[in-house]
């Protein structure tokens, strides 16, 4: 099984320069050193060549949230790439170059040149032909149905994708799009920017925060979260029937209520796609008061929403 999808909604920075390893060091909530970087069209796989980053305003809050790597030219002088989605690259590649100072450094928004690919497969990911222009990671797999899919980001000049192996298609992008709420991975969108303190979205137990590589915007406030055990906000999985959603809104931003305590939001949608693995059914990440998780409805859109069912996540929360 292995699928292309077009993903519009995926945007491209590039931060290239002789500075530009320190410079990012110095704005991220992830450590860039000791990437090994790679020459087109090598596939970035594992810790040691993608990382999950963010990027914090002074308040601590993600502003947005990236999948980084670190590729070569011919001339072998390198460049970092950021996938970033796309309502948020030219707004951030504009605020990374305010930092950029005296460093030998340039940030630029790529998305209007580059077309962004999700290619998702259950066999090996070598197989994948890609020409030379080609950026490609390699994402945390997704176990649906007993089975573990490989997803690929790839990045390539132009408007329009073009892999040499399968066609891009619509029932891809479904599926690209069901493996990444089901990763339980955050990706920050316009709707939810500022809106959460890393850890209520789980971002230090999927590898997005280092707490040992130094300052970084935010990174106090994000410190005291982890250590004073200041996080009273988690993010889920959860799962509703479509055919109880009717007209509510299911997209990022959405609120949510508790049956507890109705007068109020008690969290909202982070992202939401329909099930592959049940297609009656549309599967979300919710970011909630981790106190109301115990008991109670959760509902969609209003206190007499449709009903949220939790689901497991996929891997335990770091507590320290």
């Amino acid at each position: 099984m292995k699928t292309a999808a077009n993903l519009a909604d995926w945007g491209l920075i590039i931060v290239e320069g002789e500075d530009a390893a320190s410079f990012l060091q110095n704005q991220l909530t992830n450590s860039v050193m000791g990437l090994t970087a790679l020459m087109p069209p090598a596939i970035a796989n594992g810790a040691d060549a993608v990382r999950l980053v963010g990027y914090c305003s002074p308040k601590g809050r993600l502003i947005a949230s990236a999948w980084l790597g670190l590729f070569l030219k011919e001339d072998k002088s390198s460049y970092f790439c950021l996938f970033i989605s796309r309502d948020l690259a030219a707004s951030i590649a504009k605020r990374l170059a305010l930092f950029i100072m005296r460093s030998k450094v340039t940030v630029r928004d790529a998305s209007g040149s580059m077309a962004i690919t999700g290619y998702c497969t259950s066999a090996a990911v070598d197989g994948l032909e890609l020409n030379q222009t080609s950026i490609a990671l390699q994402l945390p797999d997704v176990v649906t149905a007993g089975v573990a899919m490989h997803r690929v980001l790839i990045a390539q000049p132009g408007t329009a994708p073009e892999l040499a192996m399968d066609a891009v298609s619509e029932d891809a992008e479904i599926l690209w799009r069901s493996l990444e709420v089901m990763s339980a991975i955050p990706r920050i969108v316009a709707a939810t920017q500022d809106k959460f303190v890393p850890q209520m979205v789980n971002f230090e137990s999927v590898y997005g925060v280092d707490f040992k590589k130094g300052c970084y915007p935010g990174q106090e406030i994000v410190a005291r979260s982890q250590y004073r055990g200041a996080i009273k906000r988690r993010l889920q999985l959860a799962h509703c029937p479509i055919d109880q959603l009717g007209s509510v809104a299911t997209g990022p931003g959405s609120e949510i209520f508790h049956a507890d305590d109705p007068t109020q939001p008690a969290g909202m949608v982070v992202l939401s796609a329909p099930s592959i693995a049940n297609t009656r059914r549309m599967d979300f990440q919710i970011e909630i008061k981790t106190e109301l998780q115990k008991g109670g409805t959760f509902h969609l859109g209003s206190p007499e929403g449709p009903i949220l069912m939790l689901d497991q996540l996929p891997y335990p929360l770091i507590t320290i």
